[in-house]
């Protein structure tokens, strides 16, 4: 489970039509990497802002590359659930279907 997940085409196609926006993403997540973090940790508050911001597509990639790196759906769920006391449950609901929507491809 250590392989990342396959981009979706959109993505690719974007960054094969825009190089350098690409590398500039890579440098960016190059740089948010350099820490004192664990990858794990890094990786579920990555999925938190994500929750927080409400990026769906983000929160589905997340979900995606945590599950790949070994985190467990019921990590996942708990990153979720703490998000309930700063978003509300609307938007906390919305946040767990999409992350049980990647728990129920993968």
């Amino acid at each position: 489970m250590s392989s990342k997940p396959k981009p979706p085409q959109a993505f690719m196609a974007f960054t094969k039509r825009y190089p350098k926006l690409a590398e500039a993403w890579e440098l960016i997540n190059e740089e948010g990497e350099d820490g004192p973090l664990d990858a794990k940790t890094a990786r579920l508050v990555k999925l938190g802002v994500a929750i927080g911001a409400m990026r769906q597509g983000a929160v589905r990639s997340g979900a995606r590359k945590a599950l790949a790196m070994g985190i467990t759906p019921e990590e996942l769920e708990q990153t979720v659930a703490l998000a309930a006391g700063t978003l509300g449950m609307p938007s906390t609901v919305a946040a767990f279907c999409w992350v049980q929507d990647v728990l129920e491809n993968e």
